[in-house]
Parts: structure tokens; sequence; C-alpha cells
């Protein structure tokens, strides 16, 4: 019998002893990432007492994956809409806890004597909360619901997408690149593709998704998406990116689809595989002798970081306009590190940019960390009460005043606001043009050199034919993107306000214009100057002709706004398809932020006791102070339901109220549902075929009269006559001697019934 690969071998030891420790780690209710770097240590080579695995290097490819799949897994859960409608507060509040972070992890680094890129990678890792790890935290102890929460997971969201950008900065720094010049080159780099992957994905990806929709199952859908994810990621490594980010962008471009919760709920066994075993492999790396050497390091580290959280996480939320308590809560439950800071570190091991102790420092310091978050939540209150008293009186109610004041929008000025648009606009539609230019100029071009002959001209220009053709084509596809460039946004309110405003604003706004028209030329002249060489009047003329045509055409403003059209339909068709559904959070939930009440979702659970009774009944506003704005059942939305609507099993209601009143609620929605029936299994319902027999005490009797179903809790099903089907008993109808009839009830019912002179078969 052939030998079983060394791969098989290992990936059984892995799963049976993380299946044993997780179900270990789930009854003490810790969180599984924790279990599975606890079974990838028990398998690890450094542990001589158990079985080790024997290839490392098939486990690290796997590890690979698992990255891979977590982050699209991520990016299907994030969406580029979600920041730009949380405003600046979560941004603020990122990127102050980032830098401190970062700063301090290098400051402890340096007072260890470790090595420069050490030093750096480590502030990096120290920058990264789990956001794993604090969502269990907060649904392990029912907090998922309160603001505070809601803010602290924003946060994390920003700091998922920066640990991405983060990866790529320090993949340049360890490769040298760390002059001004480089550094700003590969920030450029990140921008140019994540707007093109974004801006050509939304456009592309669900209208190939609607194309196909009749022929997607669950198994074809599964494929594609991980088939896009695959080779996002090759196409990521092959611009120098790491496969990580190319997985994570795919991932975003498809949360914008509305096949996105379904590609979410298909990809999360995957996703749950191959991470457990990135996790466990990065157990593996955990060296009991490196932990002993690295002790002091170690808990310095995680001093670190829970009083740097405390205290530079608690400052970033006031900077972000949170009050101070409810700051110092947001503070406190970030107060760990997690999955990103091992992706960081795998990343520096590979570049062999980082020590080897850095990383079983680094998991050491994040098991440690784990462990604490929940008491790290616990202590942000009591932390309070006790800072409350001790700090000036005016020094609280100008933290308070600030959170109150600080809006979720600003009112920006027109001028503001429309110059942004312009600005975004330009960036984005140069973006694209500069993709078509290199697609031409990169693929296109050499394919007709290969073609065509190079001897072929226009009459007597000796312009070859090649260069001719790519140049008209390359402006021709580049015209809708140049014209939207120059004429988006002359229409807009913002600019017949300002032109109606004021005779001043006239020239400026023209202004504008003539700059957007240069920058649109400018593409053109790229294309004449790089294939023909003209001389410097000529390319100025044939741009700013072929700006002049474009901004006429009306071919092209036809072309332009289809395709504006369709982004935008794409971009928001999930929104679309909530709205149909009725899944679309109310408008005015997001303008109660900024007082003690919130809006939440509570899910009725299939065995609650509330189920059936109605709104009224309930009576939730005098038990707990809250408000029942919505009730979401099906596909399905009841908007301000009265008192005499019913709650069913599996309803989501949307309540209004404050933390203190919403967590009373929920713990009443968990602790009122109905005990489990320990007897299940012994009342499971049985049918059986009986004969009434000579005494019967049901002989001449009709079913009510009999007492069947009041008495004996069985249930007559019908007939038996010799038919092909029973035939129904009817309620009038009389037993009598010699009858068969098909009774349903529990085994100890019937076994009742049957001694009561009736003969079974």
């Amino acid at each position: 019998m052939a030998q079983l690969p060394a791969l098989i071998q290992d990936l059984a030891l892995i799963l049976v002893v993380a299946g044993v420790v997780t179900l270990l780690f789930k009854r003490l209710k810790q969180p599984l990432v924790l279990g599975y770097i606890v079974a990838g240590f028990l398998v690890s080579p450094h542990m001589p007492y158990t079985a080790s695995v024997v290839d490392m290097s098939n486990i690290h490819l796997w590890a690979d994956i698992g990255v891979m799949f977590l982050l699209f897994s991520l990016g299907l859960d994030f969406s580029f809409k979600k920041i730009l409608k949380m405003g600046a507060s979560p941004i603020i509040s990122t990127v102050s806890i980032i830098f401190s972070m970062t700063m301090l992890g290098m400051l402890v680094g340096q007072l260890f004597g470790w090595s420069k890129m050490d030093c750096i990678f480590l502030g990096g890792m120290l920058a990264m909360s789990s956001t794993t790890i604090i969502y269990k935290a907060f649904d392990d102890l029912g907090l998922r619901q309160q603001q505070f929460a809601g803010l602290v997971m924003s946060v994390l969201i920003l700091e998922d997408i920066l640990a991405i950008v983060m990866m790529v900065m320090l993949s340049a720094i360890a490769s040298g690149s760390v002059g001004g010049g480089q550094m700003l080159g590969s920030v450029l780099k990140i921008i140019f593709f994540l707007v093109l992957w974004l801006v050509v994905g939304i456009f592309a990806v669900p209208l190939l998704l609607r194309k196909v929709r009749k022929l997607i199952n669950a198994e074809v859908l599964l494929i594609v998406s991980l088939g896009m994810c695959c080779a996002m990621a090759v196409f990521s490594s092959k611009v120098g990116f790491s496969s990580a980010f190319g997985a994570f962008i795919m991932g975003s471009i498809l949360a914008e689809t509305i096949e996105a919760e379904r590609i979410e709920k298909l990809v999360e066994p995957v996703k749950n595989l191959f991470g457990a075993i990135f996790f466990v492999s990065v157990g593996m790396l955990v060296d009991p002798k490196i932990i002993f050497d690295y002790a002091l390091p170690i808990f310095l580290l995680v001093m670190t970081i829970l009083v740097g959280q405390s205290i530079f996480g608690s400052f970033s939320f006031m900077l972000g306009g949170e009050s101070l308590k409810s700051a110092m809560r947001c503070g406190f439950s970030m107060a760990q590190i997690g999955e990103f800071s091992f992706i960081i570190a795998s990343l520096g091991l590979s570049l062999g940019v980082i020590s080897d102790f850095l990383y079983p420092v680094v998991v050491a310091v994040s098991v440690i960390t784990t462990f604490l978050t929940p008491y790290m939540i616990r202590l942000a209150t009591p932390v309070y009460n006790a800072l409350e008293p001790r700090l000036p009186s005016k020094i609280i109610r100008s933290l308070n005043h600030l959170s109150m004041s600080h809006p979720n929008t600003t009112e920006r000025s027109q001028w503001h606001q429309l110059l942004l648009q312009m600005a975004v606009n330009t960036i984005v539609y140069g973006i694209l043009s500069l993709a078509v230019i290199a697609l031409m100029f990169m693929i296109f071009r050499p394919f007709l050199d290969r073609l065509l002959p190079s001897y072929l001209t226009i009459f007597s220009l000796h312009l070859p034919l090649t260069r001719i053709i790519t140049g008209l084509l390359t402006v021709v596809l580049c015209s809708p993107f140049l014209r939207a460039m120059v004429m988006k946004k002359n229409r807009s309110e913002e600019w017949k306000t300002l032109w109606a405003e004021s005779n001043r604003n006239h020239l400026p706004l023209l202004f504008t214009v003539l700059v957007r028209g240069v920058i649109a030329a400018s593409f053109v002249f790229y294309v004449c100057q790089h294939l023909f060489h003209f001389a410097p009047a000529v390319v100025i003329t044939l741009g700013v002709v072929a700006v002049v045509l474009m901004v006429m055409s009306r071919g092209v403003k036809h072309r332009s706004i289809l395709l504006e059209r369709l982004f935008i339909n794409n971009l928001r068709s999930r929104d679309i398809e909530a709205q149909v559904h009725g899944k679309k959070r109310p408008l005015y939930e997001g303008r109660l932020l900024d007082r003690d009440i919130h809006i939440a979702d509570f899910d009725i659970p299939q065995n609650s006791l509330w189920a059936g009774m109605t709104l009224m009944q309930l009576n939730l506003g005098r038990k707990y102070g809250v408000h029942v704005s919505s009730i979401l059942r099906g596909g399905n939305r009841l908007n301000i339901p009265d008192g005499k609507d019913i709650l069913f099993p599996l309803d989501r209601i949307q309540v209004i109220g404050s933390d203190v009143q919403l967590a009373m609620l929920q713990s009443a929605i968990e602790r009122e549902v109905y005990g489990e029936d320990t007897e299940l299994e012994k009342r499971e319902m049985k049918l059986r075929q009986l004969i009434i027999g000579k005494g019967s005490p049901f002989i001449d009797k009709t079913l009510e009269e009999s007492g069947l179903r009041r008495f004996y809790n069985c249930m007559v099903v019908g007939l038996e006559e010799g038919k092909e089907n029973l035939s129904p008993f009817k309620p009038t109808r009389r037993f009598q001697e010699g009858d068969i009839i098909w009774v349903v009830g529990e085994e100890e019912n019937l076994n009742l019934l049957t001694t009561k002179t009736i003969k079974t078969t």
C-alpha cells in the first residue's frame, strides 16, 4: 500500500489537535484564535512530548493561502462607501492611534537595542488591534449593541485598511526604497492601482455577475468568487504588491455587488479552514526557549500595549469628538494585538528583514493581551469613575461639550465642495486615462507591430501605420474620460449657485474649466509626443483640437454619461437591492449618534417567549424605556409599528434607546425563552396501527366522546377500509368492533391507549 504523503499526515494532525483544543476553548468561552495558536504550539517541533508536523514548508504554503482568504473575507465585509459615510471622527481617531502606537513600539524596540528593521516592524505590529478578538469579546460581554462598540468597530475597519497600506510601505522600506522620492512613488503607486482596480472592478464585476446570474448556483458562485480572488492576488503580486492586498481589493469590489452576502456565506467555510491553518502555523513558531529568554521584553511589550492603548487610544477618540467616558471605553477595548500583527510579522520573516525571535515574541504578547481583553473592557468604567472626581469639573464640561457639539458632517463652503469634487473627478478620470494609455502602448502596439509590417506608412508623411492606429484608438478610448474630466460638475448645483451669487465668481469658475482642459490636453500631448515626436507647437495644437472635439462631440458625451451611469448603478446596486427588500436602514439613524440614544438591531430567537405577543402586551417602552421603530420580517419592513403588531420568531426589530436601556432589552430577549426540553427524544411522535377489540370502552363512541385527544393526547389520522388510501375518520362516526385505525402520538401515550382493551398489530 502506498505511503500517505506527509502533507496529508500533517493536515490530519493539525485539524484533529485544533478541533480538540478549540472545543476546550469554546467551553472556556475564550476566542478560538487562541485555541488555534495553542494547537500550533502543541504540534510544533518545539514541543517534544507530542506528535509534530513533518513538513513545515507545506504548512507555511497553506498558511499563505489562509492569509489571502482571510483578507478576501475582510474585503467582503468592507465597503468604501462606509468609510465615506463615517465622517472625519473615525479617521482622526484611527490615524492618531496608529501613529502613537507605531512611535511607541519603535521607541520600546530601540530601548532594547534591537535593529532598525525590527523596531519599524514592531511599531507596525503594536499599532494593529484585532478586529476578530474585539468583536468576539463584545459579543461575549453583551456589549455589541452599545454605541461605543460601533465606534470601535468603525476604527477597526479603518485600521485594517491602513494595515494593508502599511504592509506595502513596509515592503518598500525593506527593499531599501526609503528615500523621499521612492516613498512618494510607492504611495502614488498604491493610490493609482487602488483607484484603478476599484473603478474598473466595480464597473465590470457586477456587470459580469448580472449577465450570468441565471447560470450561477451556490457551487458556481463559490468557484467564480475564489477564482476572481486568486486572479487579483496574482495580478497584485505581478505589479509589486502582496497577494493579500489583491485578495482584499477583490473582496471589497465584490462587497458592492448584490451577491456579496451570498459570497460571504459561501466563502466562510473556506476562510475558516485556511484561516485555522494560518493561526496554527503561527503557534508553531512559539519557541518556549525564546519566550523564556525574552520574558522581560514580552512583559514590557504587554504593558506598552495595555497602557499605550488606554492612554493614547482614549486621547485619540477624544480628538475624534467623543466624551471622556466614551473615549476611555473605546481606548481600553483596543488594548491587544491580533491577526494583522501576525501577518505583518510573516511579511518581515518572508522578506528576511526581521530577527527570528520577534515573531514568537509578538505571538506571546498577542496571547497575553487577548486573554486580558475582556478585563480591559470591563476596567474602563471603574477607571473613569475613579478618575472623574479627581479632574477639574471645567475640563470635564469642556470635553463633554466638545463631543456633543462635534457633528458627523460639517457644512462646507460651496467653493470648497465644488473644488474637492472636481479634484476627485480629475484624479479618477486621469488614472483611467493613464491605464488605457499603458494598455495600448504595452499590449496593443506590440501586437500590432507583429501583425502589420513596419514599412506601411500614410502617404508622404512617413508615419508608420501601426503608430497612427495606436494613437487614434488610444485617444478615442480615452475621450469619454477626458471629456468628463473637463465638463463634469460644470452644471452642478454648487456651480449654478456660485455663478448666480456674484459676477466675481464667473472668472474663477471659467478658470477651473481651463485648468481641467489643459490637464486633459496633456494626455493627448503625451500620446502624440511618445508615438510621433512632433514639434511642441504641433503637439499642443493637436491636443487642444482633440479636447475641443471631445467636448463638442455628442457621441463622446453619450458614451461618457452612459459609462458613468452604469458605474453609479453598479456602486449602488447593493443599496437598491436592500431598499427593494426592505433591508435599508432608516435615514434618520445617523442623526441620533450625537445624543445618548441610538438605533440597534435585535433578533427574536426561535424559542422566544415573546413570539406571538403584541407590542402592547410586551410593553417594552414602560419596562425598558425603548421604542421599536421597525420590524424586519423576511424581505419586508414594517416601520413605526403600533401596539397591535405581533412579533414572530426570527423577526429583527430596530430599537431606539440608550446604551443602558438597550443592554437591559438584550438581556431580557436572551433570558425570556423556552427552556430546553430534556426529554425531547422520548417525546418523539409515533404512528401506530390499532384494532378496536371486543369490549373496548371506545365502541359506539365518537371521537369527541372517546377522549382520545383530551385524555390520551393522541390523534386518529385515518381509517383502514381495504382501499389504497386511508379513509378519513369523520367526527360523527362511531367506533365499531374490528375497526382498524391509524393513530399518532407519543410512545408512552400510545402504550397507555393500547392497554384500553385495544388490540395492536
